[in-house]
């Protein structure tokens, strides 16, 4: 019996292979070619390991149906594949070796989350690369920034792949995906300032000096946001990691 897609878990499968080998290629060549393993988010049917295996000689797929999980195997044999039951965001990230990659077709409703998972694993991947929505990829590279963009630029070096029309799917979203690249590396700013700008957006659509009120007098909000440049009436959105590097020394002094 053919198994079923789980609307409940935004189960979409992607069908175009040549779209699932640009997939593997991105994956493997900001991975560079020492990297022979890749980890493999919700692979479903398996139609994107299969491709993964053209590119690396072992993969880990970590999917949450147990269903999915248990069938997978069976489609290669022979093959260095193991399969984890597990939820992603719960998943041990230290079993890797140093020298990973990470693809996958993931969830829309999640996709906030893993990002957040894999760029904060204390054994970082060599890359990531994800099918995701195509606003939610587009917001993360936009100079509009959200408290996910800014988090991603923190993290990585983040740029967008081929777009994926919604057709492409069995069954078809409701809307495109995007392929989203991503390069780990150090912090550009440290957590305190993160956690800065998690207060700065508590009201994104308000101006930056009324959200953070309360870590210093309006004048002296002001007075710093003339300081690195900015006007009162600037809102958390138009701020990029520089500007709340700035801040954060203005107002920690």
């Amino acid at each position: 019996m053919a198994l079923q897609n789980k609307k409940s878990l935004g189960q979409h499968w992607l069908k175009n292979r040549e779209i699932l080998d640009e997939i593997a290629r991105l994956t493997k060549t900001t991975a560079g070619e020492a990297t022979s393993f890749c980890l493999e988010i919700g692979p479903g049917l398996g139609t994107l390991t299969a491709a993964l295996f053209r590119q690396f000689d072992e993969v880990m797929a970590v999917e949450f149906d147990e269903k999915l999980a248990n069938n997978l195997p069976g489609s290669f044999p022979g093959k260095n594949l193991k399969v984890v039951n597990a939820d992603i965001l719960k998943f041990d990230f230290d079993v890797l070796p140093q020298s990973y990659a990470i693809a996958g077709n993931i969830p829309y409703y999640i996709t906030g989350p893993i990002i957040e998972r894999v760029l904060t694993v204390q054994n970082l991947p060599k890359s990531i690369v994800l099918l995701i929505q195509k606003e939610v990829a587009e917001r993360i590279v936009s100079d509009k920034e959200t408290v996910l963009s800014l988090k991603c630029k923190n993290l990585a070096d983040v740029r967008l792949g081929p777009v994926v029309k919604a057709a492409e799917f069995t069954p078809p979203p409701k809307v495109d995906s995007q392929i989203i690249v991503m390069v780990p590396h150090a912090p550009v700013v440290e957590s305190e300032v993160m956690e800065l700008i998690k207060r700065g957006f508590k009201a994104p659509r308000k101006k930056l000096i009324h959200n953070l009120a309360g870590m210093a007098s309006k004048e002296k909000i002001s007075e710093i946001l003339q300081e690195c440049g900015l006007s009162d009436s600037a809102r958390p959105g138009d701020l990029h990691l520089e500007d709340w590097q700035a801040i954060y020394q203005k107002i920690s002094n």
